[in-house]
């Protein structure tokens, strides 16, 4: 093949891989078209190369919309022809897209005096291809039916996919990571770590994972289990009359393809588990298996306390690909009540339930995103709620009010108003900015102390059951109208400003911890 002819096929495919990520093809196929290798074109069709057969059944599955993206990249009619192309081998040999009297000859030209067999039928070629298809698929059976640790997947599991995952700045880096795992497309990320507090969908990427596996590789065996549930296997196989047991055990996780476990801080302090993982996260690395991981922290934080994981632990848990999970920002969590509540009345009206089938304002949702709190998991039941109640509302003819979602976030989030003290806002914020009290409720004006003073009467106002004067005596005695102004100055930065809003957030979560 001509090398300016290959050059042109690269150039072109990346043209058109451009093209489709605006279209809305979901991100584990724009994930498989990536990983597919032009090798020619000519006469208006580029070829393409792929070694995984899950790949090239997606790809001619979605043809009509590359080609498309094709011709426009190249601006003129293009079709689209891919081919499986397993492991290469050092001498050239024919690929599926060899014609069989290619093949043929190709033989009898590269072995001398070789005898041409006689040719197959197509239809002793397809029976020998779904017969082969067919004893795989049998093994599979096999190898799950022989593993206790595979479990069927719930119905509500099944929902937590990839295309279900509200994405933002704050967890596109390890939704990113997640996805390649689950195709298979970097070995390198082993362990994937994902860490982050409770609720802010670290589960979900784990489960997504393990859906994406069961539903397009099924030939790699996937096991998810919670800490709780790994501690419990290795304690009743310890516990066990049979001796034997803990080797089965052993031998259970051996077996597994891709291991998830999450919230593995649970298992600190319990050192007889802790050598049980190690050994097994050894032995799958070491046989080129794939290990996820989650935590409500970092390797290096779990090393940490007199029960921490010992320096061996955490270097292991440290050395593939370490990936945060933020707490959400106001425009994530505006994204997030928006796709709940589509969802939700989706649903409702689908299957016919009452209730849940109104519509909630726009404004009312940007409402609910100020008033929300950082845990995703609270903010869907907060949108359930919400939905209910703007329902209720039409059916009353009216709209649903400030006040009403005011009301519904108190008991969401009741701790915020409950527990928390100016004298707790002030000392949260003392803290953050290294300044002291004084300085936080005097007169001076430099720009620091300005935010500081800014964002801890805002959290007053936001976090304590106190009035508008209450916080103004907390604060050096300053008027109703001060106040009123530093929660202005507030409001309208963390609307503007990321870094501020991240900051603002930090410090909130400082006092009331995820809720």
């Amino acid at each position: 093949m001509d090398i300016s002819l290959e050059s042109d096929a690269e150039a072109l495919w990346q043209d058109a891989l451009d093209l489709l990520a605006d279209r809305s093809l979901p991100e584990a196929v724009l994930a498989m078209l990536r990983n597919c290798v032009p090798v020619g074109m000519d006469d208006g069709v580029l070829r393409l190369e792929t070694p995984m057969r899950l790949v090239l059944k997606t790809v001619s599955k979605n043809a009509p919309t590359i080609e498309e993206c094709l011709t426009q990249a190249a601006f003129q009619p293009m079709r689209l022809e891919i081919s499986f192309a397993a492991g290469k081998a050092p001498a050239p040999r024919p690929t599926s897209t060899m014609t069989r009297a290619e093949a043929e000859s190709w033989n009898a030209d590269t072995t001398p005096g070789a005898q041409v067999p006689a040719p197959r039928t197509l239809i002793e070629d397809t029976w020998d291809e779904r017969a082969a298809v067919a004893e795989r698929e049998e093994e599979n059976r096999r190898r799950r039916a022989r593993n206790p640790l595979v479990e069927d997947i719930s119905e509500a599991t099944s929902k937590l996919t990839f295309d279900r995952f509200v994405r933002g700045e704050e967890n596109d880096i390890a939704y990113q990571a997640a996805l390649q795992v689950a195709n298979g497309m970097n070995s390198t990320y082993n362990p994937l770590f994902i860490y982050g507090k409770s609720g802010l969908g670290k589960t979900h990427l784990l489960r997504a994972i393990q859906n994406y596996i069961a539903r397009n590789d099924p030939s790699r065996l996937c096991v998810y289990r919670d800490a709780s549930a790994f501690i419990t296997d290795y304690t009743e196989a310890m516990r066990h009359s049979e001796r034997s047991a803990a080797s089965v055990l052993r031998q259970n996780y051996a077996d597994i393809d891709v291991l998830i476990i999450d919230d593995v801080q649970k298992m600190a302090g319990k050192a007889g588990t802790v050598g049980f993982f190690f050994d097994t996260f050894n032995e799958l690395v070491g046989n080129g298996k794939q290990i996820v991981l989650a935590a409500d922290r970092t390797p290096a934080q779990l090393g940490m306390g007199k029960d921490g994981f010992d320096e061996r632990v955490t270097s292991r848990l440290s050395s593939g690909f370490t990936a945060p999970i933020q707490v959400p920002s106001y425009e994530l969590k505006l994204r997030l009540i928006e796709t709940f509540c589509e969802r939700m009345r989706d649903d409702a009206l689908r299957e016919n339930v009452h209730g849940l089938t109104g519509e909630v304002p726009e404004e009312a949702r940007q409402y609910m995103a100020e008033r929300a709190g950082t845990n995703i998991r609270v903010i869907e039941g907060f949108c359930q709620r919400c939905l209910f109640a703007a329902t209720a509302a039409e059916a009353r003819g009216e709209r649903l009010t400030r006040e009403e979602i005011e009301s519904l976030a108190r008991e969401c989030w009741p701790s915020a108003r409950l527990t928390v003290s100016i004298e707790d806002v002030q000392k949260a914020v003392e803290k953050y900015y290294d300044i002291d009290h004084s300085s936080l409720i005097g007169n001076k004006r430099h720009k620091s102390l300005m935010e500081a003073r800014h964002v801890a009467i805002w959290l007053s106002r936001e976090l304590c059951d106190r009035t508008l004067a209450d916080i103004g005596k907390h604060f050096g005695g300053r008027s109703h109208a001060t106040i009123m102004h530093s929660i202005s100055v507030v409001d309208e930065a963390k609307r503007e400003d990321k870094g501020f809003y991240d900051r603002l957030m930090q410090i909130r979560e400082s006092i009331t911890g995820n809720v």
